[in-house]
């Protein structure tokens, strides 16, 4: 009997839940006493309800007859307790979150309770409590659907005048906590989406649309901060911010995506202020006036950044409108989006206090006494002239042309940034076709398809207008489309247009971006994977063929691609020949990849990092062999890109490989061949025979001589300098002892002491090519490989004249097996006739003007 007395309740039954009920009904105040009971009775409840909800409906009608949810609300008004407000927001959210059937969903939200907890006061100076507060708000918006959100807003005459739960959340959306800020965006993405027009109207309407005004406002601080970064970076090389520049931009790129999550919600007004919001905070006043070429004080923000921002806003954010406003933008001069700017006939703008005059060149214009050069064109037909550029006080000179400016005298990021923002918009399918025509950069594939559309249609269209390259297509259809939004700009955001922009003919302007294009081919100071930027871009407006050149950009394409081939040509004698062939054909497959690639190969965020940024710790001098790799590695990226354009133009298809020579095989009286040595060339420990070795002495250690002998071999494209111990049992036979790389030894004989053979040793290899070795943005840098140096000792002179001789012989023999394998690619359609050997120096010539290298 006794132990049926005492017969504990089952934790999971309908019992327990009575029980736990009366025992919270019987709680009239909540103090430090019996707080823990009631959080614990508040834990137990949730439990039930969410196992009765899978299991038993009459659990969920046990909550219901006896008014639970009341029950919570009324232990919240009588407690001053946070730990009490933060259970009884974590059970509400438990039960929200894992109820499963609609009726108990919409029982929940049926009554007021739900929207009294949400407009409750509590305390947010505690960050745990708001944490769950947010977290309550955000397990409703997810059970919420067009049945369900009726039952939290209140309506008169069939429209919404209260919604706690969205009006609660965007109070917190730019909350300094970055997980604050995360949940209420997927909370109003939640509301967005549920497509009730009624609620569609509360959130589009004041007070609550200042909601998308604030949160371009907060973007708009987050670019001013992201740009302070990019300006001290690019100031100070040496400061290690690569890794908070990379979160800041994985935040601007976040907020763009969540707008870009709006905007796919489908509400026209919301997407309509948007687009107003980001145009009037950030567009206008911001970014856009960046561009201009002459620096001026009042600028918020870098042409880097400005240029950045305007790609991710074209990649991420698809609206057409905005799209198209921004390219119709690029028509205007920069002074058409500051405040208040005003000029006078004279040329002087009092704003910026810069006073500009014409100078008898032609591509200089002088501003307060300094030359300042303007766009550089390379055809006549579009040409810019300085008397454009002043009329009336105002500069003619459109943020388009400064554009094309940063490609043809910019510096490597201003130009890199520049054909990102063209790329961009070529490949932003919300623009209009028309607004590249004006712009310059539709493809001629898309031109022509346009053109054949017509002529199929029955349109007044000329038959050899269909194989055309300069012509634009449909010139009142163009004039109506950019007209269009250029007059959307001066009524709705006061902004005028230059006129001469609005006549110009898009062939024109196609002219101009094709000049500033090979302008950028033919320059040196720019890096070859900027260029292989430009040649994607070049690739994407042109046909096969060489038809939308003129001759003019022909030859100097042609004279450029001559002056790289000798580039190339000198490091088949330079510091890395053995390497000179591999890394030409690697870079042939990287760069074939990337002028057919479907989008440029570089992310946006590249854009903001210096391109030149050491990659280790030591300044190298201009004689080390580690920069002179580099410097062939860009020769060879230069050269590969030039020889594919002039593939490209000819209307071939690239091929997967260059087309160079096979190995040679080992002279039957080389050095190699009399050594015994095959192609895979010489190991250590192994034995060789040591015809025209030199005997010598070297000291790898202070006071500790080492004899040897030293025998150079070269193997094809490959060279070495051997030190070879001889072998005291087999005469003329030795044991390979020290192997170093024949090329770059730069062999000196002392000036002093005639007997002494300086060496330069290089590595073997250059880091950079090792994939596993490469120095990535955010990584730390390293100690870079330094060149060695060798000093041998020869019993005479003759000795050592005998050493360098050889040693030049066979560097000789190097650098013409490399030519040998070089002649069909570098004799492209007769680019230039590269001799099948280079003479040998002469035996007597003297070894003390050899130009002596410098000890590292």
């Amino acid at each position: 009997m006794w132990s049926s007395f005492w017969r504990s309740r089952d934790r999971f039954s309908l019992d327990e839940l009575r029980y736990l009920t009366d025992q919270l009904q019987k709680v009239q105040i909540v103090n430090n006493v019996n707080k823990n009971f009631v959080i614990e009775t508040l834990r137990s409840i949730s439990e039930l309800i969410t196992y009765g909800d899978q299991h038993d409906s009459n659990y969920f009608d046990f909550f219901m007859e006896r008014q639970v949810m009341g029950e919570f609300v009324r232990i919240l008004k009588v407690s001053r307790i946070v730990s009490i407000s933060l259970q009884l927001l974590q059970t509400t959210s438990i039960m929200i979150q894992n109820l499963k059937s609609e009726r108990a969903i919409h029982y929940m939200f049926s009554n007021e309770h739900i929207n009294f907890l949400i407009t409750y006061t509590f305390d947010f100076r505690n960050e745990e409590l708001l944490s769950y507060y947010i977290s309550f708000l955000r397990a409703i918006s997810g059970k919420l659907d067009k049945n369900t959100i009726s039952l939290l807003v209140k309506t008169q005459n069939e429209e919404v005048v209260s919604f706690p739960l969205y009006v609660e959340a965007i109070r917190f959306a730019s909350h300094e906590e970055s997980m604050i800020r995360t949940a209420v965006r997927a909370l109003t993405l939640n509301v967005y989406h549920v497509g009730d027009e009624s609620v569609n109207r509360f959130v589009a309407k004041a007070p609550h649309a200042d909601y998308f005004s604030n949160l371009l406002t907060f973007f708009q601080k987050q670019c001013l901060y992201l740009n302070g970064m990019v300006s001290e970076t690019l100031k100070n090389l040496d400061s290690d911010t690569t890794t908070a520049i990379l979160n800041v931009v994985d935040e601007i790129e976040d907020n763009l995506y969540y707008i870009s999550d709006v905007i796919s919600a489908g509400i026209p007004e919301v997407g309509r202020l948007i687009t107003v919001n980001i145009l009037q905070l950030l567009i206008f006043p911001l970014l856009l006036p960046s561009l201009q070429l002459d620096a001026v004080d009042d600028i918020q923000i870098g042409a880097i950044t400005s240029l950045y921002l305007l790609c991710c806003i074209l990649r991420i954010v698809k609206i057409k409108d905005l799209a198209n406003t921004i390219a119709a933008s690029l028509f205007c001069p920069p002074e058409a989006f500051v405040p208040d700017s005003e000029t006078k006939l004279n040329g002087h703008a009092p704003d910026h206090g810069h006073e500009i005059q014409q100078t008898e060149n032609k591509n200089v214009i002088e501003v307060d006494g300094c030359s300042k050069k303007i766009l550089p064109s390379l055809s006549s037909s579009s040409l810019v002239h300085p008397e454009d550029i002043i009329s009336k006080g105002v500069s003619r000179l459109t943020l388009r042309d400064a554009l094309l400016s940063y490609i043809t005298a910019g510096d490597d990021l201003q130009v890199l940034s520049s054909l990102s923002i063209l790329a961009t918009l070529l490949q932003t399918k919300e623009l209009d076709e028309t607004m590249l025509d004006a712009l310059g950069i539709l493809p001629q594939r898309k031109q022509h398809k346009k053109l054949l559309q017509q002529a199929l249609v029955g349109e007044d269209l000329r038959e050899d207008q269909l194989f055309l390259s300069g012509r634009s297509f449909i010139r009142d259809g163009f004039s109506c489309e950019l007209d269009g939004y250029l007059q959307n700009l001066k009524e709705q955001y006061g902004v005028a247009c230059s006129s001469l922009e609005v006549g110009t003919s898009p062939s024109v302007h196609r002219f101009q971006v094709l000049d500033a294009l090979v302008s950028l081919f033919c320059r040196s100071n720019i890096s070859p994977e900027t260029l292989w930027d430009g040649g994607w871009l070049l690739r994407q407006l042109l046909l096969y063929s060489e038809s939308g050149f003129n001759n003019q950009h022909l030859e100097l394409l042609r004279d450029s691609y001559k002056n790289c081939t000798y580039a190339l040509l000198e490091e088949a004698r330079g510091t890395w020949p053995d390497l000179l062939v591999t890394v030409l054909r690697d870079e042939w497959k990287r760069c074939k990849r990337a002028m057919e690639a479907p989008s440029p190969r570089k992310e946006l965020k590249c854009m903001l990092l210096p391109l030149d940024k050491p990659s280790f710790d030591d300044v190298l001098p201009n004689k080390s062999s580690f920069v002179a790799g580099e410097r062939m590695c860009k020769v060879v990226k230069v050269f590969v890109l030039l020889h594919q354009l002039q593939i490209f133009f000819l209307g071939r298809a690239l091929p997967e490989q260059p087309p160079t020579c096979p190995p040679s095989d080992i002279l039957e009286n080389s050095r190699a061949r009399n050594a015994g040595l095959d192609v895979s060339g010489p190991k250590l420990g192994s034995e060789l025979r040591l015809v025209d070795a030199v005997p010598c002495r070297i000291a790898f250690e202070r006071g500790k001589e080492r004899h040897f002998c030293v025998l150079a071999i070269s193997v094809g494209a490959s060279g070495w300098i051997l030190l070879a111990e001889e072998l005291p049992l087999k005469k003329h036979y030795g044991i390979i002892r020290v192997v170093a790389p024949l090329a770059s030894s730069d062999p000196t004989i002392d000036q002093k002491y005639s007997r002494w053979l300086h060496l330069r040793i290089r590595p073997s290899t250059l880091p950079f090519l090792d994939p596993a070795k490469l120095i990535t943005h955010g990584k730390a840098k390293t100690k870079a490989p330094v060149d060695g140096r060798w000093t041998l000792s020869f019993m005479d002179d003759e000795s050592c004249k005998s050493a360098l001789s050889m040693i030049l012989e066979e560097i000789d023999l190097q650098s013409n097996e490399v030519k040998k394998r070089l002649k069909p690619l570098l004799n492209h359609e007769g680019a230039i006739d590269v001799p099948d050997a280079s003479p040998h120096p002469p035996d007597d010539a003297s070894p003390s003007t050899a130009t002596p290298s410098n000890s590292l």
